[in-house]
């Protein structure tokens, strides 16, 4: 007898297995909706009720954190849809703000540091609010892009087309998170000549903070978002014949 799988057996197998990653799906948004709501409206309170300087030099931070309470409707619009089939097309529309807002803030505050530590003279120059004002509308432009482009190509089932725009421009951002941190490393591991030993501490001492923040951010995004690689991936592999889970 030979053996072999017949296309049902395939067929539940691929259905236990979005099975498996809508549960996974469901607990991450779950713990995103019920800690991180708090916790970023409690950080945009402290720097609103802030100095004028500490609203200035923590922008990026701010705009983070009205990003990331945009995810946490997204966490709540994913767990209703799952009930209100009518909430699908909302759900995927606010998908953009997870793929590209948080992880562009992300990177421009590290790309920030990076200026502050390798490029002192370039981010004295570029310090002033409007500058951050302009960056951070120019990110906000492109994440609702992002939202009509997933909205797009989930709604007309465009799975492989959303995975590789998805593995681009994670891809992208991360490449720029390593690079920034590795010319902070090497700035670190550098002292100018005929420095004074208070100065030179002091500025090792921003170069390590600098360094940390960029460190903590690129491992916080690689584990974030390895999952939304993973689930990516099986999908693409298997788009031709199986059911869409965002």
């Amino acid at each position: 007898m030979n053996n072999f799988t017949t296309p049902e057996t395939s067929t539940n197998s691929t259905t236990q297995s979005f099975g498996l990653i809508e549960s996974l799906q469901i607990c991450v948004h779950s713990i995103n909706l019920f800690f991180s709501l708090p916790a970023n409206s409690y950080i945009i309170w402290l720097i609103i009720t802030g100095t004028k300087s500490r609203v200035t030099s923590e922008f990026f931070i701010l705009n983070l954190s009205v990003c990331e309470l945009g995810i946490c409707l997204h966490s709540l619009v994913f767990l209703l849809s799952r009930w209100i089939s009518s909430l699908e097309i909302i759900n995927v529309f606010l998908l953009g703000l997870t793929t590209t807002g948080r992880p562009l803030f992300q990177c421009l505050m590290c790309v920030e540091r990076y200026l502050a530590v390798v490029h002192p003279v370039t981010f004295l120059k570029y310090k002033p609010l409007r500058y951050r004002v302009i960056c951070c509308t120019a990110i906000w432009f492109i994440s609702l892009g992002s939202c009509l482009v997933c909205m797009y190509n989930l709604a007309l089932n465009k799975i492989r087309v959303h995975g590789w725009f998805l593995t681009m421009q994670l891809t992208l951002v991360i490449s720029i998170q390593l690079f920034c941190l590795v010319a902070v490393l090497r700035a670190l591991k550098q002292s100018g000549p005929g420095e004074r030993r208070r100065e030179r501490e002091e500025e090792n001492h921003m170069k390590r903070r600098a360094f940390h923040l960029i460190l903590i951010t690129t491992v916080t995004m690689i584990i974030l978002y390895f999952p939304f690689a993973v689930t990516g991936i099986f999908i693409i592999l298997t788009a031709d014949n199986s059911p869409t889970v965002w």
